[in-house]
């Protein structure tokens, strides 16, 4: 067993995470740091951007190893602080309600004794970061249908936008825009392409799933240099019934009215401003420019695990 020495670690808590989840699941953690022997701070956001703060003020002071606790927002934040530096790798505990991007890395959603050995083995990776109108993303972004269902589900208070209700409501949410959601018009230029259409679901993505089970680009690799982009054309009500069904196995990019592909760039224009979200947090535009910097962030990943790396 290989004896850390020196403090070079530090894992940044979101202590509200799956819904308090991370708070508790601090004594394992601290465990797992005693029995590795690992000499590492442990520090707790406070709210929305302190992630990216700290992650950066402790890059800055030279700590090599930078680990998020929490779910898919809090590691994007810490990622934003961190992309391009190879002097630091980012590590993930999962805490969060959805952990979509945890499966990237091929680690459990939820870490057991076989996964701290093989997280403190440190096996690294390079992967891919997208980014969207200057916001890194390291799983995937997303317009129509599901951002319109992230919107339902914020409330606008002193000028933040903050989430409202629980489960029920959100799945009320799902239920009421599969029912009235209308797909806008959207100009894409793409891989020499300039055309109009009119989309449902439109993902472009370095991972494959989102939501908690929904592979929506079930090809995508984290290290290929490429974005994989899933647009799912105009459907009508039983059309998307049917289509929605087949997204968590990821079968749906057969159907005729999907259109799947790479690119790395990508510009996408609507008339008036859109929801649209990036790994999972709500954000508005009109204009969309998204683009690619490969190998650009690096991270623990489990070589034994279901990983979506290249070999």
């Amino acid at each position: 067993m290989e004896n850390f020495q020196g403090k070079e670690w530090v894992f940044i808590i979101n202590p509200v995470a799956g819904n308090g989840f991370a708070r508790r699941f601090v004594p394992e953690l601290k465990a797992a740091l005693q029995e590795y022997q690992v000499d590492a701070e442990l520090v707790y956001t406070t709210g929305k951007g302190h992630a990216s703060e700290l992650a950066g003020d402790y890059a800055s002071r030279g700590f090599k190893y930078i680990i998020g606790v929490g779910g898919d927002g809090t590691l994007n934040e810490i990622a934003q602080s961190l992309v391009n530096n190879k002097a630091v790798t980012f590590g993930v505990i999962p805490a969060g309600t959805g952990n979509d991007f945890i499966q990237i890395l091929g680690f459990r959603e939820r870490f057991e004794a076989e996964d701290w050995k093989i997280f403190f083995e440190l096996n690294t990776r390079d992967m891919d970061v997208g980014s969207c109108n200057g916001i890194s993303f390291i799983n995937g972004m997303g317009l129509g249908f599901d951002a319109q269902v992230a919107a339902q589900n914020y409330e606008q208070n002193n000028g933040r936008k903050s989430r409202k209700g629980g489960k029920s409501k959100y799945i009320w949410h799902i239920l009421k825009t599969l029912l009235f959601f209308r797909e806008k018009k959207m100009r894409v230029l793409s891989n020499g392409n300039d055309r109009e259409t009119r989309c449902f679901i439109h993902t472009i993505s370095i991972g494959r799933r989102f939501a908690g089970g929904f592979f929506l680009t079930p090809k995508a690799i984290a290290n290929d240099g490429m974005l994989d982009v899933c647009s799912i054309k105009e459907l009508s009500l039983l059309q998307r019934l049917n289509l929605l069904m087949k997204v968590p196995g990821g079968t749906h990019i057969y159907n005729q009215r999907v259109h799947y592909y790479q690119t790395d760039r990508i510009i996408l224009e609507f008339p008036a401003e859109v929801p649209f979200h990036v790994d999972g947090e709500l954000n508005f535009s009109s204009r969309f420019e998204v683009g690619i910097s490969p190998d650009a962030l690096r991270t623990i990943y489990n070589p034994n695990g279901k990983h979506f790396f290249k070999n």
